[in-house]
């Protein structure tokens, strides 16, 4: 299963590595990546692999929803099936 994170907030050192290392950490592969800062705000967005995930979607929601209040960013976790159909013209 494939899900989208994004990550949107002011910009500060250590948001890329805390959430990449974090995927990592729990064998949470990044698909893809793709960040900017627009008006001094940081904006990610991220395909990820569960693959070979040893915790769930549900579970890394609330464990980044922690990590997020830490760095002052806001967070969200969908699957990219949701996603996609949410985005579909």
């Amino acid at each position: 299963m494939n899900a989208i994170i994004t990550v949107v907030g002011s910009d500060k050192v250590g948001i890329i590595a805390t959430v990449s290392s974090f995927l990592s950490e729990h064998k949470i592969n990044i698909e893809d990546i793709t960040q900017t800062i627009l008006s001094g705000n940081f904006v990610m967005m991220m395909m990820v692999s569960f693959g070979s995930a040893d915790i769930t979607i549900d579970e890394l929601r609330q464990q980044m929803n922690r990590k997020a209040e830490g760095m002052g960013v806001e967070i969200n976790i969908m699957s990219e099936k949701v996603f996609s159909a949410m985005h579909r013209v």
